[in-house]
């Protein structure tokens, strides 16, 4: 355990949890860059049949609302993520109030697109299915709207994310803020303990969000990255990635 934490003797002299070892930053960042670079060796020793075109009629794939929802969640984590980190690796900076204000931000767009997700979209469309685990073993098993990489990279970053706001809630209602004075209520066994939640949390946050931003910028995934800011696939890509059985969505104007 003492390669995960770090401890210290709480004020009756008992050693307690202090929270994650940051020592393991690097460890994320070497092993997320060894992923990365296996998969691109991978990737480049297979023969991959031309690109279909990005011309010709478009379907849509994500609507205004959900594409500006991942912007923002996306910048406040990334401001989570600088606010946080740095200051550990020893840049000083007036860090705290940035660092809850990007908390706040991100706590309420995630609350937002669970209740969309919930009332106004589907999401068996996120469900990982056993037809789903076929994709990577068989070429002709194509996936609906997402396939089971993008269906895992969403649960993944969802966990995480929900534990790193709920540890950061506790946190926040520890420090000074303009609506309340810091509390002591909570033991230092207890923060500690909430402490290492939240840094071991992030820390898998890093390493899913380099892989994340690796398959985003593959050159055979940009046409995700542009549905992203766009809104659109045309109707090559969609007949060339997709199941239209399980996915059929519709034209743009």
């Amino acid at each position: 355990m003492d390669f995960f934490a770090t401890y210290k003797n709480d004020i009756w002299g008992r050693e307690v949890l202090r929270g994650v070892s940051w020592d393991l930053l690097w460890l994320v960042i070497v092993a997320a860059f060894i992923a990365i670079a296996a998969h691109a060796v991978y990737e480049a020793t297979q023969k991959r049949e031309d690109r279909p075109s990005s011309d010709g009629p478009k379907v849509s794939r994500h609507e205004m609302i959900d594409r500006a929802g991942h912007w923002i969640m996306a910048i406040s984590i990334f401001a989570l993520l600088i606010t946080g980190v740095l200051p550990i690796i020893g840049i000083e900076f007036a860090w705290l109030e940035l660092h809850w204000i990007a908390g706040i931000v991100l706590t309420a767009i995630v609350a937002f697109h669970i209740v969309r997700s919930v009332v106004v979209k589907k999401p068996s469309e996120m469900w990982i299915s056993g037809s789903d685990l076929k994709e990577p073993f068989d070429d002709t098993v194509k996936p609906g709207k997402y396939s089971v990489a993008q269906k895992g990279m969403h649960a993944a970053v969802t966990v995480l994310t929900l534990l790193v706001i709920a540890s950061g809630i506790i946190m926040f209602a520890m420090i000074d803020t303009p609506w309340w004075e810091r509390s002591n209520s909570m033991s230092e066994a207890t923060l500690g303990f909430v402490f290492f939640i939240h840094g071991l949390t992030t820390l898998g946050l890093i390493g899913v969000i380099c892989m994340h931003i690796y398959f985003a910028l593959r050159p055979e995934k940009l046409f995700y990255t542009r549905s992203m800011i766009k809104g659109w696939i045309s109707r090559d890509e969609l007949k060339a990635n997709h199941d239209p059985q399980r996915w059929t969505p519709d034209e743009t104007p």
